[in-house]
């Protein structure tokens, strides 16, 4: 007897069971946009790469997002912070205390501060800027 045959005499399990396939497809549909909007947003892959990746995606979507999780997957998250990275800073200027923490002390916030900078989410101009203010 099978899951699904089981399952029939158990109303409740079957409940469980719908609940989990619904929250597996929202986590499918959450990758699958995560994967389109990276395609996107790589700046490493020309127009022409961006359209194969994206009808590759679109065509074999279980084989593409795997596929291309293997070969661009680890740039994910740094295109991620460079595109948020500059909002951060920005809210940094208008919420201080909020944003850099309400214990955090000037050199906590330097350490921070050169930390985006050597990771090149801001540029050396910006952290010149928001050091002068800091210290200030």
């Amino acid at each position: 007897m099978g899951l699904a045959a089981a399952s029939s005499s158990y109303p409740l399990l079957n409940a469980f069971w719908t609940i989990f396939e619904i929250f597996l497809w929202g986590i499918w549909i959450w990758i699958l946009i995560t994967v389109f909007i990276d395609i996107f947003r790589s700046h490493n892959l020309s127009g022409t790469a961006k359209a194969l990746w994206f009808l590759f995606v679109l065509v074999f979507p279980l084989i593409g997002v795997l596929v291309y999780l293997v070969f661009c997957g680890g740039s994910m998250h740094e295109r991620s912070i460079w595109q948020f990275g500059p909002r951060d800073l920005g809210s940094s200027r208008y919420f201080p205390t909020t944003a850099a923490g309400p214990s955090a002390s000037t050199a906590d916030q330097l350490e921070k501060l050169a930390g985006l900078r050597d990771r090149d989410v801001i540029s050396t101009d910006e952290f010149e800027r928001e050091k002068a203010r800091i210290l200030a």
